[in-house]
């Protein structure tokens, strides 16, 4: 967090905000997260980036650099007790960089430039500094207004011919709209309105997706969660943020909401009231609106990935340590079945992608999903997508169909996306039945809560077996199962690897290989350990040392710390 103290020309006392981590766009724009509002503060002048790492300001690059305690910074400058920027003539003085809670960054707080401070400066902790309330809520019935006279020029005078437009063209009809009508007078902007930042944000609402397309380009933003019109949040860096933007109305929303899931063919109202869906960018969406929210229309979007993690990205961040990557990479390479387990949000599918580099080019790889996720670097990968049913209820493709027509296209490799239900039962066959090497991931909170719900999952397949085969199936299936988690810091990591070692008087043997083990918190919560080895290898390292495979069995008895 940081406390700091705003300094405007010609504005009575200095405000003091307390603001916590996020990154805030300070400058004289409408939709700037920290407002200055004077004429030498350009509308985007610098970012304020603050995270448990420390702070930094950015400059945009604007006509009046920033400075820092008098000195132009080039590109950013950290942020720290004591400092004063200058951003025009406003000033933005720290008063405290701390990682300090709420609490205690409330109490009284001393700086090098304390002598400067009264004492009767207001303090109040910001998770983003909006635009004041009152001034938001004044724009709201221009907003809404505004809107209609757009949608009914739109929609009534000329819906044949934008019917053949395509979307960028879109937004100029809708840019080109919005403009003529301030022109003419139909709508009034308040003076202290940047008015090219709110034809912006308009367009958006109308033709876009609202307020959240900003954190949609935002590459560090994993995901969007908007509960209602009033309320968005933001994922960072595996961190929940709320930030000040929101939707004219829940109108405004639901309108976004159709314009995602329409060119799906799907439609979501009260009789449909839930949909999953996909962004052209590959993002999932899942939608879900009254009667069944009580809140107003719920939007969830889990960004698609633009950068494609290789394992060894995965062990300079701390996901795994070099060890493990090296059994893995042999793991992947000798065509063990693996199992990735973890929770929702904690890395599955970023960690499936990162073993599958793995795999020989020369392979011929089918991959299944539910909505397409994987992105494999490999010439000959065939890509399978689950299609839901229709508005009619029809044509329907399942994972387990499709699993099951994977096995007639001479797949070398079988990758599903996720075993949720029934298709567990085909991709233990296909394992069992020459398609060895195949990955796949599960929701469990542990290797053998994994077991257990692979037995679940097997009888959903409407298979009347008895307990003890489907135990051995899957015993004679999985080779390693490796299990991610995510912690209260935010940070992903596998926290153990396992090997199922048979079955034994009707109980699924296990090994731990490798695992992370936990010694304390650090002073800004975050999560300390150690990845250890286990100290006895793989049963299936005889086997390939019998072949002439060369292994290094030290890893086995070795750790790496965090």
């Amino acid at each position: 967090m940081l406390d700091v103290c705003l300094s405007i020309p010609g504005e009575p006392p200095l405000h003091r905000s307390i603001i916590r981590e996020g990154t805030y766009l300070i400058g004289r724009s409408f939709t700037a997260d920290i407002r200055l509002r004077h004429e030498s503060v350009a509308k985007r002048h610098a970012w304020l980036r603050v995270d448990e790492s420390g702070s930094c300001v950015h400059d945009l690059g604007a006509a009046d650099p920033v400075r820092r305690n008098g000195v132009v910074i080039s590109s950013s400058a950290p942020a720290r007790t004591g400092d004063t920027f200058r951003v025009g003539e406003c000033e933005l003085m720290i008063v405290r960089s701390s990682s300090a809670s709420a609490s205690e960054l409330d109490q009284p707080a001393r700086s090098e430039n304390a002598a400067a401070e009264p004492s009767s400066i207001p303090t109040r902790i910001l998770a983003a500094v909006p635009p004041p309330v009152a001034e938001r809520d004044e724009l709201q019935p221009l907003k809404i207004k505004l809107q209609e006279l757009v949608l009914r020029e739109l929609d009534l005078f000329r819906r044949t011919a934008l019917n053949n437009l395509k979307a960028a063209d879109l937004r100029q009809e809708a840019r080109n709209a919005i403009e003529s009508i301030i022109a003419n007078g139909d709508i009034e902007l308040p003076m202290q309105v940047d008015r090219a930042a709110f034809v912006q944000e308009m367009v958006a609402e109308i033709m876009g997706y609202g307020p959240i397309e900003p954190y949609l380009a935002d590459d560090s933003v994993s995901e969007v969660m908007v509960n209602g019109p009033n309320q968005i949040y933001i994922e960072r860096q595996g961190r929940l943020s709320q930030v000040s933007a929101r939707f004219i109305n829940a109108d405004s929303l639901m309108r976004v909401i159709e314009r995602i899931v329409t060119p799906l063919g799907r439609r979501i109202d009260e009789g449909v009231p839930m949909v999953d869906g996909r962004l052209p960018d590959g993002s999932r969406v899942n939608a879900i609106i009254p009667p069944l929210s009580l809140i107003g229309p719920i939007l969830t979007i889990r960004k698609f990935a633009r950068q494609r993690f290789s394992m060894e990205r995965l062990v300079e961040l701390g996901a795994l340590d070099a060890n493990m990557a090296a059994f893995l990479k042999i793991c992947v390479q000798y065509r063990k079945n693996i199992i990735v387990s973890g929770g929702t949000g904690s890395g599955k599918t970023t960690f499936l992608n990162a073993l599958s580099e793995s795999i020989a080019a020369t392979e011929r790889i089918v991959t299944i999903e539910d909505a397409a996720e994987l992105r494999l670097a490999q010439p000959h990968v065939l890509s399978l997508e689950a299609r839901p049913p229709n508005v009619e209820g029809r044509g329907e493709v399942t994972i387990r169909e499709l699993v099951r027509n994977a096995l007639r296209m001479r797949p070398d490799r079988i990758i599903v996306g996720e075993c949720r239900g029934g298709e567990a039962l085909d991709m233990l066959q296909a394992m069992n039945t020459g398609h060895d090497g195949s990955l796949t991931t599960g929701h469990a909170n542990s290797p053998r809560d994994l077991l257990s719900r692979l037995e679940v999952m097997v009888l959903m397949a409407g298979m009347d077996l008895p307990l003890r085969a489907v135990r051995e199936q899957i015993a004679s299936a999985v080779d390693i199962i490796v299990q991610q988690t995510r912690f209260s810091d935010g940070r992903r990591r596998v926290t153990a690897i396992v090997e199922v070692d048979g079955l034994d008087h009707d109980v699924i043997l296990t090994q731990t290989l490798f695992a992370f083990r936990q010694r304390g918190i650090g002073a800004n919560g975050e999560i300390l350990g150690d990845f250890v080895a286990c100290g006895q290898p793989p049963r299936f390292y005889e086997e390939l040392e019998q072949c002439g495979v060369s292994l290094d069995r030290s890893i086995f008895a070795s750790h790496g710390s965090l």
